[in-house]
């Protein structure tokens, strides 16, 4: 569905180069009856996502493909992006999007990262966030190699055991030439949050850092404030990473929960399920902090005529500055996905993205309720948001008999979890309709 901005004035203007009187005379060739029949009777109030479904619905009556019904998370996830957004970042200008090495000779460029990065620190409830980074994996390696040059003399790094297995690996393949660094991994309680006890007993004055999901790689709200009072007795930094975006519209942010760095994916915001990508990673940290963040900075100051005027603030990348002091090798930003971002939070605005994460805990929580219903059990007790895993006998055979009944019934938890071979990771975002939820319901029940 486009989203067509046109004023009326504009309609006009166009109705009378064309030479015709309205937009219905554009089409007066076609009889009369066959228009009365190919009306879309539309409920007055309709809202943009309940339009294009309802449009979508008429489309397969044409005899398309079967369409899935999608429970796939487990880091990316499938939200709707409004017709604006595509509008706004498949305009000419923003094309060949790059990183502004000219920063002044590219305001629109350099504005968009600004209102970015303000964005990111309204919802990280940190001071200052830094151009987008590639991904939300590598943005919270980037961290842990940001808190190791804040605090050199330390070395052992508390990795929670329940993130992702991709943030994982990046993080160790980042480190892999440190020698000196020791990962140790934090299991996870019954609730499926990080083990508090095993991170207290680590917590000393060898501690550089904890690292953990916000929510974490199970869908489950770990408690940051603990972690974070844990973390920081110990006089180390506290890391938040968040690969499901959206639920920084409703949770605490990581600042009100004391963390001191908060980075993750932001593929929620505005950017569509691809084959593998592309994200956007964001990071925010306390001022402090800030002249240890990679990659660059965009600040607001005034030109001589005291016009607003955006420029690189700080730029710690060794094509800025000596490779011996650069914080980061990052060589670009994701400045066309960051711009989908943007666009989509400002589309949202801070009611809209509340409401839509107060829709996606109600639609998750019903599903989860109802498969409870049928025999379908919890496999964690935590809180959780959009996404949690089930106990299932055979996760394999249920995922190919839902496939074969057109149902992406989720993501088995033993591909990144070996522990968890009984698991099933099920992610409800607004995209799913309640019948889809009942088809997923009957393949569970078959599969059982």
């Amino acid at each position: 569905m486009r989203f067509m901005p046109h004023t009326d004035a504009e309609v006009r203007r166009m109705l009378e180069v064309v030479g015709v009187r309205s937009i219905n005379d554009l089409i007066a060739q076609v009889p009369e009856s066959l228009r009365q029949t190919a009306s879309i009777a539309l409920a007055p109030g309709a809202s943009e996502q309940e339009v294009a479904g309802e449009i979508a619905d008429l489309a397969r009556r044409n005899g398309a493909s079967p369409t899935f019904a999608s429970f796939l998370g487990a880091g990316y996830y499938r939200h709707y992006v409004p017709a604006a957004v595509r509008a706004i970042t498949s305009r000419a200008e923003f094309a060949t999007s790059y990183t502004p090495y000219q920063a002044e000779a590219s305001q629109g460029t350099t504005q968009a990262i600004f209102e970015f990065q303000t964005l990111i620190t309204q919802l990280t409830g940190l001071d200052v966030a830094n151009a987008s980074m590639y991904d939300g994996a590598s943005a919270a390696a980037e961290a842990v190699l940001m808190a190791r040059r804040l605090m050199p003399k330390r070395n052992v790094v508390a990795l929670s055991r329940a993130l992702w297995s991709d943030y994982r690996g990046t993080i160790r393949t980042y480190l892999a030439a440190q020698d000196e660094i020791e990962i140790v991994e934090i299991p996870f309680a019954a609730t499926g949050a990080i083990d508090l006890e095993a991170l207290a007993r680590i917590a000393n004055d060898r501690l550089l850092c904890a690292v953990v999901g916000y929510p974490n790689g199970f869908g489950v709200v770990e408690p940051l404030a603990q972690i974070t009072s844990i973390t920081r007795s110990a006089g180390a930094l506290a890391i938040s990473v968040t690969a499901e975006a959206l639920a920084l519209g409703l949770l605490k942010s990581p600042g009100e929960c004391a963390a001191d760095i908060a980075v993750g994916e932001g593929q929620s915001f505005g950017l569509p399920l691809q084959f593998g990508g592309p994200g956007v990673g964001f990071m925010a940290a306390r001022s402090a902090h800030m002249r240890q963040m990679p990659g660059r900075l965009v600040g607001q100051t005034v030109d001589r005529e005291g016009r607003r005027a955006f420029c690189l603030t700080l730029a710690t990348r060794e094509q800025h500055i000596r490779r011996e002091r650069a914080t980061s090798n990052i060589c670009t930003n994701h400045s066309l996905c960051a711009l989908a971002a943007t666009a989509y939070l400002s589309l949202m605005g801070r009611r809209g993205l509340r409401e839509l994460a107060e829709r996606n805990v109600e639609i998750a929580h019903r599903a989860a309720d109802v498969l409870d219903r049928i025999g379908i059990a919890r496999r964690f007790s935590g809180p959780f948001f959009n996404e949690f895993a089930v106990s299932v006998r055979n996760p394999e055979a249920t995922l190919a008999l839902g496939e074969s009944k057109g149902v992406f019934a989720g993501v088995a938890t033993a591909r990144d979890w070996s522990e968890l071979g009984d698991g099933l990771l099920i992610s409800v975002t607004e995209m799913n309709a309640p019948g889809d939820i009942d088809r997923l319901c009957a393949v569970m029940a078959e599969a059982r």
